[in-house]
């Protein structure tokens, strides 16, 4: 049997970053995606967004890549958005993803920041939170991400 202890903040933003998740659906939209992990057998500690981007803390199991873990909840997801109706200007996820790993003893936190984000990006674009995100831990920012 495998261990592991990785937290992870993962922002997955909407096809070139279009305002194409309504507020109005935006529960409906993190119950699906809690559903995914669940079935994933991953843990979701918060999920919250604005409309053209969601941020999750979650964990996975170790028998599933992160890159994988991201794949399965965008494809599955895009689906559902595609087929509710209640997305009709959504055109997928971008191609890439954000994913940063945290210390566990952070994690209330992270929760918090996540839960804040409506108010968050009152202040601040997604671009300025995911550079910003990059200067924190270090990390070089690439355009090619943006």
């Amino acid at each position: 049997m495998s261990y592991t202890q990785i937290l992870y903040h993962i922002v997955i933003r909407t096809k070139s970053s279009f305002c194409t998740i309504p507020r109005e659906h935006f529960l409906q939209l993190y119950k699906y995606i809690w559903g995914i992990i669940r079935n994933k057998k991953g843990t979701l500690y918060r999920i919250n967004g604005v409309e053209d981007h969601i941020h999750l803390v979650c964990d996975l199991p170790p028998c599933i890549s992160l890159a994988n873990y991201v794949k399965d909840i965008k494809v599955a997801s895009s689906l559902w958005m595609k087929h509710s109706g209640l997305f009709p200007s959504f055109d997928g996820w971008s191609k890439g993803y954000c994913a940063l790993t945290y210390s566990y003893k952070g994690k209330d936190i992270l929760i918090r920041y996540v839960k804040n984000q409506q108010a968050h990006h009152k202040r601040e674009t997604y671009r300025e939170e995911i550079a910003r995100f990059f200067a924190e831990m270090g990390v070089e920012v690439d355009e090619r991400f943006f």
